[in-house]
């Protein structure tokens, strides 16, 4: 099974933005991360979002002929839920909220 520590910070911010969007296109997801981070164009978003599809962490289905989307696998919350109770180890509620 892939380790979130396996995956990029590109990678695992992606899937972030996933799995708090229903079911995001990728120019949606582009839209968001650029909130985020410098240069998001095509040549860096598509291949990390092709990579999270073939790690079975996304799923991507078509809206349109033109349009895929992408939603979390039950790998990919699975994954989350593990990052987030990893954290929680070692950063308390206190600390979240000073934040």
């Amino acid at each position: 099974m892939t380790q979130i520590f396996e995956l990029t910070g590109f990678q695992r911010d992606l899937l972030y933005v996933i799995a708090g969007s229903d079911k995001p296109s990728g120019q949606t997801i582009r839209r968001e991360m650029e909130q985020h981070v410098d240069n998001v164009n095509h040549g860096r978003l598509y291949p990390n979002l092709d990579a999270l599809v073939e790690h079975d962490l996304v799923e991507k289905g078509s809206q349109d002929q033109r349009t895929n989307y992408y939603e979390l696998t039950e790998k990919g919350d699975e994954l989350i839920e593990d990052r987030r109770r990893w954290e929680r180890q070692y950063v308390s509620p206190t600390q979240e909220a000073q934040q």
